[in-house]
């Protein structure tokens, strides 16, 4: 609690009261001293003043104080309301994820897609001030899911990537100037693309060089992430049967695009060969993108009269125990 205000000042013009108690007290105390006139003090002897009389003032002080903390009570005493500057850090990120059919390849399990899949969700979740994006491609390119700080919405949107959803290819340039496209109209100091394939560009109508100037314009940074292991993997075809079958293919990825895309953007090109390196990759991106905003928070009032109206009650117990043991007068 950094200070306190008071929700109903007006009980402050009580202490007037307070004021006329205290004047009364003082007068009274003089109007009633006694007079006595005598013809010497050779019959007195000279005696101190007991504290016993001194000391009976305190009852009357017990009551003032105890009624100001009850006048204090009434007046709503409550922790300040008030705005708090809280640092905190946010991006933009826009998640460009290929979907081809060569994502089906099982080096990762259970395979490319499930495993990118898997690892986008956990940094998703591990940045909860940050908006996401999500777009796919495959032949073709479209937005699954806009900016949003919504992480149950993007997480939900990912689980429902799959095969299929576009014609197969590798539109990498289209994916990204897609992406370009959903953020560059973002406000943050911050934009950032994270795209991830395993291919070639094969099709669409803008390359991927073209792609990343068209971010470089923009402030746009883009971390690019080659997906799949060295040399061959394992495919998923159908036999002459229409059994499922593994079949080793080569890996085809054009590092030296994604490569030149990193280096336009003034990004990252990161080639994972399995799951766990995917993760890594993925918690680098995470240090490396930390940008601090000035988030304001707001403080509820709190009610604080309490430790007042008890701090008068025990007084007032105080002065009753004091009135009729210690002070007991004898009538």
């Amino acid at each position: 609690m950094s200070g306190i205000i008071f929700a109903d000042p007006g009980f402050f013009y009580l202490f007037i009261i307070i004021g006329l108690m205290i004047i009364w007290y003082v007068w009274r105390g003089r109007k009633s001293t006694a007079t006595l006139s005598v013809s010497g003090f050779e019959g007195f002897s000279e005696g101190k003043i007991s504290p016993r009389v001194w000391l009976r003032h305190i009852l009357f002080v017990l009551r003032i104080t105890a009624l100001s903390l009850f006048i204090i009570a009434l007046a709503r005493p409550q922790s300040t309301n008030r705005w708090e500057k809280v640092t905190s850090e946010g991006i933009d990120i826009v998640m460009a994820m290929d979907i081809s059919g060569s994502m089906r390849a099982m080096d990762f399990k259970p395979n490319r897609l499930e495993a990118a899949k898997d690892v986008g969700i956990e940094f998703v979740h591990s940045r909860p001030d940050d908006r996401f994006g999500l777009v796919v491609f495959a032949g073709e390119s479209f937005t699954q899911c806009p900016l949003t700080t919504d992480r149950a919405v993007v997480t939900n949107f990912m689980n429902e990537l799959n095969f299929g959803m576009v014609e197969d290819g590798t539109a990498i340039g289209m994916g990204l100037a897609t992406a370009v496209n959903r953020i560059k109209e973002s406000r943050a100091d911050s934009k950032v693309i994270i795209l991830l394939t395993d291919g070639v560009n094969n099709q669409g109508e803008i390359g991927p060089v073209t792609a990343a100037e068209l971010a470089s314009a923009y402030g746009i940074r883009v971390y690019t992430i080659g997906i799949g292991s060295m040399g061959m993997a394992p495919f998923p075809v159908k036999d002459m049967f229409g059994r499922t079958v593994l079949q080793k293919m080569e890996v085809e990825i054009d590092e030296d695009v994604l490569k030149k895309i990193a280096v336009l953007t003034e990004g990252k090109y990161f080639r994972a060969t399995n799951k766990e390196k995917l993760k890594n990759i993925y918690d680098e991106i995470d240090q490396m993108e930390k940008t601090q905003l000035d988030v304001k928070q707001f403080s509820k009032r709190k009610d604080e009269y309490f430790p007042w109206l008890l701090g008068g009650l025990i007084l007032i117990g105080l002065e009753i125990i004091f009135r009729y043991t210690v002070f007991r007068t004898i009538p």
